[in-house]
């Protein structure tokens, strides 16, 4: 039997010095320290589709990068509105791609569930500083409990909330907004033929989100903002159930002025149900300042619902303006919280 290695070497030859002993994955060294990233350029997501985000370079919608999510981010969630902090190519340049390697901390949160028994949130947008919650007058009719559903997901969220009503042409505004007045909550019109005078001044300099049900017209009050959006818009049956037109929540941007902040809209998808599981009595009243105080004097487990569930409540000891106004959170909490099922319409299901 032949002494030598294949390359003509006598086997005898070979010490520890020739030796190549490659390390397995478990004896490799390892660090926990990350990449500082020191090149990263700030961008806010404008849009989220199959695992990856569109994000738009500080803040500029002409400056439109598509990234995906760094490994080191695991399973971060990025909604749309989130500050990310991107790396790789940022030029935009087709079938380019970046990477989001951080998320900021969200200053806003507008949450939702599935129902009121669902653990799991679903968050709707990130650091919107308003929620226009738009609902028709008519075709299909105004539901209160959707708004209060809403109302309540803004006031914990921190998002300042604004009533805008649809389809004026078709019916009259005036009962269906005297239903919020003491909530001291701004409502503007914008139907077909209403100018949107005032919703202009409320978007302008701010990062405002949209919900409705579906058919609402939401979708036709988008293209009327932002022309070059090209939302998809549907028609209402006969009975209020509209067809689902917009899939993905994207932020759109409104013409820009030269003295203030860029403006944005966030079309979300018409929704299916608004479940406030993540929401508690003292998160809502919390949200306004001359209620905040007083309910420091309720007892433990205060519901502030009043008499005879509450009989205590300090709420009740509040006047003028400021007891209006507890009523009208009274109330509010009240519908959201008799009912641990929610109002749905005809829509996708949830993505």
């Amino acid at each position: 039997m032949s002494g030598r290695s294949r390359g003509g070497r006598d086997a005898a030859s070979y010490d520890e010095s020739d030796v190549r002993v490659r390390p397995s994955k478990g004896s490799r060294p390892r660090t926990k320290t990350r990449p500082a990233h020191a090149d990263a350029v700030d961008a806010m997501v404008v849009s989220v589709d199959r695992g990856r985000w569109g994000c738009a370079v500080d803040g500029d919608p002409e400056k439109i990068v598509v990234a995906m999510r760094a490994r080191e981010l695991g399973r971060t969630p990025i909604v749309v509105g989130d500050n990310v902090s991107v790396v790789g190519d940022v030029t935009g340049r087709r079938d380019t791609l970046s990477r989001i390697v951080r998320v900021a901390d969200r200053s806003t949160v507008l949450r939702r569930t599935a129902d009121d028994t669902d653990p799991y949130e679903r968050i709707v947008v990130a650091n919107a500083h308003q929620l226009l919650i738009v609902t028709a007058l008519a075709d299909p009719p105004p539901r209160t409990g959707f708004v209060e559903r809403a109302l309540a997901a803004a006031y914990v969220g921190g998002l300042s909330p604004v009533l805008c009503l649809t389809k004026s042409d078709l019916a009259d505004a005036v009962d269906f907004r005297a239903a919020f007045a003491d909530l001291d909550l701004p409502v503007i019109l914008a139907g077909r033929s209403d100018p949107l005078d005032d919703v202009s001044r409320i978007l302008r300099g701010n990062l405002t989100a949209l919900v409705g049900h579906s058919g609402v017209g939401k979708s036709t009050l988008v293209n009327r903002l932002v022309p070059q959006a090209h939302r998809a818009t549907g028609v209402v049956s006969g009975v209020g159930k509209g067809r689902h037109t917009s899939t993905q929540s994207v932020a759109l941007p409104l013409p820009a002025t030269a003295d203030e902040p860029q403006a944005w809209v966030v079309d979300t998808p018409g929704i299916r149900s608004f479940g406030l599981a993540h929401v508690r009595a003292d998160d809502i009243v919390d949200a306004f300042d001359d209620l905040r105080g007083a309910i420091e004097n309720c007892p433990r487990g205060c519901t502030h619902l009043g008499p005879p569930a509450d009989p205590e409540c300090a709420l009740d000891e509040l006047h003028g303006h400021s007891h209006r106004r507890a009523m009208a959170v009274r109330r509010l909490l009240a519908a959201v919280g008799g009912s641990t099922t929610t109002e749905a319409v005809d829509a996708e299901p949830d993505e």
